[in-house]
């Protein structure tokens, strides 16, 4: 039996070593997601071939490079803006941390897209595609978060509780794992199912807008549990910046189900 409050150890960031090389926990849950999202879309590319050898084996790099940039950006712009704008150097510093999921993500969406034009694949499908895959990277991203005791929630009462030494001695949240779940497990489970069951991938877009709505939805819940970050804290009453990004996410996703719906597969 677990008596909660849980105290967490102090778990070293670095996930593996090979002499001056280090493998950190949270670089390791990008590239457990990456390769899972490969294989994905191999399976899928298999199956409905919506781009050729090359557009395949050159997706890795485009990926790669609009999530890094993207995520960066976006933690530049959106969170620490002030410091970044007094020390430019340090926007270079991936190693020191800092990186942003929503700007990740607006790094993938346009990334992505100038990458379908390339190749000529249709950029919907493509997304809708990327989409299932998506929360697996989700998921271990905020399971490295928890490792890391970074991100943590708000101090509770609640018999869940989890103390995490680098935030004092008051149970707090464990709200990287709330997300794990909600927008690793739940989410990946629902998009799979309704990809694999149902035919709602016919409507192109669908799977891509109900991934939006969802994490979109998810975040803004479990921003009421998490801490805000402490050079922002609330934006005003209760209200923090990922509940602010988030809701862009959600009007979008509704548009493109809307847009799947009644234009039937025509592509962009």
């Amino acid at each position: 039996m677990i008596n909660f409050p849980i105290t967490l150890p102090q778990i070293d960031p670095v996930a593996l070593s090979f002499g001056f090389i280090e493998i950190r926990w949270y670089s390791l849950a990008y590239i457990v997601g990456i390769l899972f999202t490969m294989l994905w879309l191999k399976k899928n590319n298999q199956k409905n071939k919506i781009m050729t050898n090359k557009a395949y084996d050159d997706w890795l790099f485009w990926a790669v490079l609009s999530i890094m940039l993207g995520g960066r950006i976006g933690y530049v712009l959106f969170y620490n803006f002030s410091f970044f704008a007094k020390n430019p150097l340090e926007i270079f510093a991936f190693w020191h941390g800092g990186m942003s999921f929503h700007g990740g993500l607006l790094g993938s969406i346009f990334g992505m897209y100038i990458f379908a034009k390339k190749y000529k694949i249709n950029y919907l499908q493509l997304t809708d595609i990327l989409s299932v895959a998506a929360p697996v990277g989700l998921f271990f991203g905020r399971i490295a978060n928890f490792i890391n005791m970074e991100l943590y929630g708000r101090v509770t009462n609640s018999e869940f509780g989890v103390i995490f030494p680098n935030a004092g001695n008051l149970p707090r949240h464990p709200s990287q794992i709330y997300e794990a779940f909600l927008e690793g497990i739940f989410l990946f489970i629902l998009l799979f199912c309704l990809n694999q069951f149902t035919k709602i991938k016919e409507k192109i877009g669908s799977l891509s807008g109900i991934f939006l709505i969802f994490y979109g939805s998810f975040r803004i819940l479990i921003e009421n549990f998490r801490e805000p970050d402490e050079q922002i804290g609330f934006l005003f009453y209760n209200v923090t910046m990922g509940q602010i990004l988030s809701l862009p996410l959600i009007l979008i996703g509704i548009f493109l189900i809307f847009k799947s719906c009644y234009s039937g597969k025509k592509t962009w």
